[in-house]
């Protein structure tokens, strides 16, 4: 049987962070980053089939129960890095591993590419570099951050009168997830109101980024990486349906597999997180 899931919190100078931790305290430290208006339930069906392992699948600031950042703050790529490098300190992590999900990992090949001393292993799930721009275009990406920045303060959050109806609109998101999956990120995403519910993420991130990364800069950070890497993509997911990340893929020198399902195929059913987890215990086992 299972150990207990485990609830931290971790409190760094800047932000509160919430935390799910599974496996043996003396198992292989592994910082679980998840994706964009998720939370740390994302790992709730692949940790437990994952041995060996201590993850820590944290609430990314903004998500879950984690908190908000400061008025006037962002959610950039390198915010999060920070909030995650600074977590495996107060964790007392020398090294350790990463194990990321779309923009968790995104967040972890920046992480293993800058601090590649302190990193040991990364595996992604449909996630690898962020979607990039080229130079030319940087002005009007920012005017369009900017403007929309000022019109959020008009805007005000949905409330959805049942759970039931904010798991249904979760499903049919930007991108589509089972019901299981929407009710697991609901048990940890949604916060009563008068009326109903809302989804309790920062409206902040949902606002387009001001800068993005080059092709050169996105590159450059996956050569940097100089420990194991390992790609899950999901056959139905984002990785392999758009054409730029194809692309990119095709230059890289790394272990790859592709699995049937969806971008959450890790989360949408217990058959796609036992395959998943199967690549990455294969992984992990890897001397």
């Amino acid at each position: 049987m299972p150990a207990a899931v485990q609830e931290i919190r971790i409190q760094l100078p800047h932000i509160d962070l919430a935390a799910r931790v599974y496996g043996p305290e003396d198992g292989q430290p592994v910082l679980a980053l998840h994706g964009w208006l998720d939370n740390s339930m994302s790992f709730a069906l692949l940790a437990p089939k994952l041995q060996g392992l201590r993850i820590v699948a944290i609430d990314m600031a903004g998500h879950g129960y984690s908190g908000h950042r400061a008025p006037g703050a962002g959610y950039q790529h390198w915010d999060y890095a920070l909030d995650a490098l600074m977590a495996t300190q107060q964790l007392g992590w020398d090294k350790f591993s990463l194990l990321g999900h779309s923009l968790g990992g995104i967040i972890s090949v920046l992480i293993a590419g800058a601090v590649p001393d302190r990193v040991e292993r990364v595996a992604l799930i449909d996630g690898i570099v962020p979607e990039t721009s080229e130079g030319d275009t940087s002005p009007q990406k920012l005017g369009e951050a900017l403007l929309a920045h000022i019109d959020l303060a008009a805007k005000k959050k949905t409330i959805y009168s049942s759970i039931e109806q904010a798991v249904k609109v979760r499903m049919r998101g930007f991108m589509p997830v089972s019901r299981l999956a929407s009710e697991l990120l609901a048990q940890r995403g949604l916060s009563p109101v008068a009326g109903g519910y809302v989804w309790n993420s920062d409206s902040r991130l949902t606002l387009p980024s001001p800068l993005r990364l080059t092709r050169a800069h996105a590159a450059a950070f996956v050569d940097a990486v100089k420990c194991p890497m390992n790609l899950v993509v999901a056959e139905q997911g984002l990785v392999a349906t758009m054409p730029e990340f194809a692309k990119f893929l095709s230059t890289l020198d790394l272990d790859m597999q592709r699995l049937p399902g969806g971008h959450h195929l890790h989360l949408d059913d217990e058959q796609g997180a036992q395959a998943v987890a199967e690549c990455i215990q294969a992984f992990f086992a890897k001397t």
